[in-house]
């Protein structure tokens, strides 16, 4: 089973400084993950930026061709209407089968003056990493992905599982 964990910070630089921790727990063998991106989103911007961490998954879980769609889901469709934005988003998340309540949640969660750390990570974020994490002023907010998922993204984007 694979975990999608969205560590959700209060501050657009929060994530960004969150990288040396992820990379420290890797190490350390208390967050093992396969990929990671990282969403920051400045007052008065349109829309956030983001960033494939492509040089630290090494080999990516499903490249940077999924964290373009599922990002894109999550905070360009909704900028070409709510009618619109929820259909689409209707439609990609069950293209990518990620449930929409967590796809609301992360949208919901991430606006202006925000960011966040997305990992793609094996097993189940580890209580020590939570603990971490939640002292560097994060929130989690997470979805564990059944193998049928994984394999259905894999098949998507064409590439193969590190795992």
């Amino acid at each position: 089973m694979t975990t999608l964990a969205v560590w959700r910070f209060p501050d657009s630089g929060g994530a960004r400084s969150a990288v040396d921790l992820l990379k420290r727990l890797r190490e350390q063998g208390v967050l093992p993950f396969d990929d990671a991106a990282i969403v920051s989103w400045p007052e008065g911007r349109t829309k956030p930026k983001t960033e494939h961490l492509q040089h630290l998954a090494g080999r990516a879980a499903f490249g940077g061709g999924f964290w373009g769609l599922f990002l894109g889901l999550l905070f360009l469709v909704p900028l070409v209407g709510l009618a619109v934005g929820a259909t689409m988003g209707a439609v990609v998340g069950s293209l990518l089968g990620i449930d929409d309540r967590f796809i609301n949640t992360v949208r919901d969660k991430i606006k202006p003056g925000t960011s966040a750390l997305f990992v793609m990570t094996a097993r189940s974020v580890a209580d020590q990493a939570l603990a971490e994490f939640e002292r560097a002023g994060a929130e989690l907010v997470s979805t564990d992905l059944s193998r049928e998922q994984e394999d259905h993204l894999s098949e998507v984007f064409a590439e193969h599982r590190t795992v």
